[in-house]
This record gives C-alpha cells, sequence and structure tokens, in this order.
C-alpha cells in the first residue's frame, strides 16, 4: 500500500494566473477538478484515488452547477464529499475552492 496526498486551496486558476470560469460555477468547478487530477497524476495516482471532498461554493443559488461537474466526475467513484456554503473565498471571482484526499498512491522507492 502506498501513502495519502492532500490537495488543498484547489480553485480555478490557471498555471497563468487567470481564473477560468468568472461568474461561471460549473465551468470552476471542472477547472478545479482539473488541476486537483494534474497534481495528482504529478504524484503517479489518479482520480479514483481520491476518498473524500471537501467543497466550498460561494453562491448558495448556484450549488447545482457545481454538483452537477461534480457528479459528471465522481458518480462512479463516490467519495465522500462534504459542500460548505461561504460568505467569500480570497479572491473575489473565485465562486469554487475543493480540498481533496485520495489514498494508495504508489510507494515511495528507494
Amino acid at each position: 500500500m502506498g501513502g495519502h496526498v492532500y490537495v488543498s486551496g484547489t480553485t480555478a486558476f490557471l498555471p497563468d494566473g487567470s481564473i477560468v470560469g468568472l461568474d461561471h460555477p460549473y465551468r470552476q468547478t471542472v477547472q478545479v477538478l482539473d488541476n486537483i487530477e494534474r497534481a495528482l497524476r504529478a504524484l503517479g495516482s489518479n482520480r479514483e484515488a481520491i476518498v473524500r471532498l471537501r467543497i466550498f461554493v460561494t453562491d448558495r443559488e448556484r450549488v447545482a452547477e457545481v454538483t452537477r461537474a461534480l457528479g459528471e466526475r465522481f458518480r462512479p467513484i463516490r467519495p465522500a464529499m462534504t459542500l460548505v456554503v461561504v460568505p467569500a473565498l480570497l479572491e473575489p471571482a473565485m465562486m469554487v475552492e475543493i480540498e481533496a484526499d485520495a489514498d494508495d498512491l504508489p510507494a515511495p522507492s528507494g
């Protein structure tokens, strides 16, 4: 058995620092999940290793857009999830932030 990884504070930023999906929580959620998957792949893992997600959303009225994106990615995996509506995130344009915990990563070599 391998180890664990904790991906925290993941938002819809691109590598150039721009934010994807301004005023569009679905697109932001998709980008956040892409960023999490990229981090996991860098460690030799993938989305199937995710066992828990914590989702922070700034607009209660648009939670359905966030959960649609989550369902598209995680319906077959079904990790434990907690979704919390918060008044704001660090950057006002950010509408979604996600933390992910993954298990069964490859054991370190050596």
